[in-house]
């Protein structure tokens, strides 16, 4: 073993030795009075006895109106592409769109081609088949006829009448019309168009009423109500007032929000469809506490909350944001009344003495 090697393990037995069994010789050597230290020692514990000093707000719940701040969008009362239900080519001059139109005017005509011979057959073989059913009726009356033969004949009549409808029917639909009052989106089909069944004559929208659609989130989903109070700011600053009337009871797959909306009255057309809108619902007033945001904290698990004091001893209260303003907070979550820490509350846990100090003693 290398001499170096035992003189360091002699030193470090030494330092041991003496910090192990020689330590009150070793304070009084290096200058510290053990009686000092122990005495200091003491005086922090009958401090900590004394308990932490804090500042306390005593407050008392007060009734809050808050509101919950949606991002959405307005809708058309209705939007509907009005489409052909028969073959046929336009024949009638295109409306701009823009146009105003009233329930039941003319959009687009169609080419009648044979559909109005087809339904002056129909009538004639309706008038054969009533004038047939009509005498095989007397023939019975008279004895001179059978009852399966007038059972057949009115049979023929019933059958030619169908023909009659389906034909008037079908000669109505070249005649493309509105459902309702509203604007055309779009030009309707151009003269000379060839329109299939199921193709677009046009767009048509009613403004009369504007809808405004927002998405709340499921963890405010349970607050709103049907009736809710409810306003909405366009970009333009237009603004209008409601009430809800409709919430979704199926949340969105992607991003678990449940539709809502409310309606307006929109006569004036001034609100367009698709545009962004911030929506404020009203929710029902609620007792909350009026505190500092300084009193906030968090507790061990992340919780976010107040510490209030009960019998002189730190308790940690999971509280919620109902409203935030300039000067402070609104928070639910407290009893009615409560003596809440905002100052010293991150300097004690719970359980913890403390000796509270009323912020309205302080002098400014």
């Amino acid at each position: 073993m290398k001499l170096g090697n035992i003189i360091t393990a002699l030193i470090v037995a030494v330092i041991v030795y003496a910090l192990l069994f020689e330590r009150d010789r070793l304070s009084t050597m290096i200058g510290l009075d053990t009686a000092q230290t122990e005495m200091a020692a003491s005086d922090a514990d009958m401090a900590a006895d004394e308990g932490v000093p804090v500042v306390v707000q005593r407050s008392t719940a007060e009734s809050v109106r808050s509101g919950l701040v949606l991002r959405g969008r307005t809708e058309a009362h209705r939007l509907v592409e009005v489409r052909a239900e028969t073959t046929g080519t336009v024949i009638s001059n295109p409306l701009p769109r823009g146009s105003r139109v009233a329930e039941r005017d003319l959009l687009c005509r169609l080419d009648p081609g044979t559909r109005e011979a087809s339904l002056a057959e129909a009538n004639a073989r309706f008038e054969e088949a009533r004038l047939n059913a009509q005498a095989a009726t007397r023939l019975l009356e008279r004895g001179f006829g059978s009852e399966t033969d007038a059972a057949a004949r009115r049979a023929q009549l019933r059958a030619a009448q169908a023909q009659v409808d389906q034909a008037e029917k079908e000669l109505a639909r070249v005649e493309i019309r509105a459902p309702f009052a509203g604007l055309l989106e779009t030009d309707t089909a151009e003269l000379g168009a060839l329109l299939q069944a199921g193709q677009a004559c046009g767009t048509i929208v009613d403004l009369s009423r504007i809808r405004f659609v927002g998405f709340v989130p499921e963890t405010d989903v349970h607050r709103v109500g049907i009736g809710s109070p409810a306003a909405a700011k366009l970009l333009s600053g237009a603004q209008a007032t409601g009430a809800i009337s409709f919430i979704s009871r199926s949340a969105d797959a992607l991003t678990k929000t449940f539709r809502t909306e409310f309606e307006v009255d929109n006569s004036s057309l001034n609100i367009p469809d698709g545009t962004t809108a911030e929506i404020v619902i009203g929710l029902a007033g609620e007792k909350a506490h009026f505190l500092p945001q300084a009193a906030l904290t968090l507790d061990d698990a992340g919780r976010l909350g107040v510490r209030i004091v009960k019998a002189d001893r730190a308790q940690f209260k999971p509280i919620d944001i109902l409203r935030d303003e300039a000067d402070g907070i609104w928070v639910s979550g407290l009893d009615e009344s409560a003596d809440v820490i905002i100052v010293g509350q991150e300097f004690v846990g719970d359980g913890g003495l403390v000796r509270l100090t009323l912020s309205e003693d302080i002098k400014p």
